[in-house]
């Protein structure tokens, strides 16, 4: 199968949706789905947006079989040219396991690292994220808060760029801007 990722582009804003919710609904439910996509669309409308770094994947039928958003972040209104989350990641279910997001995530790395960035946060499951490179992030003073609905704080991991980059950065994690996530 030939497979290509490319930086976001308008022919694919809505099927890149489609299969994001496809995918929410098969592991999560009809109502987490809505959240995500609801979140897509959202932070597609803020100052925080990167469209370099909302990435697919498409087959070679041009089909988005895999998808990652990387969008600025900040903590209490400090570090937003530093910092960015990694939320969501969908691959097609039928192609999951296939490397697809692995390689998603690690293109969204090199991207990042090539604009300036530092420092990546993700919300999940920490065996998804730990070969990645990911460490959690309480270890490094950035904590989830009270928006934040984590079920352990090992969910909450973070990712360096480069050496030493979290010496200077930490703070607590909220969500009260997104009021998709209220």
């Amino acid at each position: 199968m030939n497979r290509t990722i490319k930086s976001m582009e308008d022919k694919y804003l809505i099927s890149s949706l489609d299969m994001i919710r496809r995918t929410f609904t098969n592991s999560e439910s009809d109502e987490d789905a809505q959240i995500v996509v609801n979140l897509v669309q959202e932070i597609r409308s803020m100052e925080y947006y990167l469209p370099e770094l909302e990435l697919i994947m498409v087959d070679e039928n041009d089909e988005v079989i895999g998808y990652s958003m990387f969008s600025r972040f900040h903590l209490g209104g400090k570090f937003k040219d530093e910092l960015l989350i990694l939320t969501p990641v969908a691959v097609k279910t039928e192609l999951q396991r296939q490397h697809i997001s692995k390689e998603l995530i690690e293109a969204g790395f090199e991207k990042a690292k090539q604009m300036g960035f530092k420092v990546v946060l993700v919300e999940g499951n920490p065996q998804n994220y730990r070969s990645r490179g990911f460490v959690t992030s309480a270890d490094f003073g950035i904590v989830a808060g009270e928006s934040v609905g984590l079920p352990a704080p090992e969910c909450l991991m973070v990712k360096e760029f480069e050496e030493n980059a979290l010496d200077n950065i930490s703070g607590v994690l909220e969500y009260t801007e997104y009021k998709s996530l209220k």
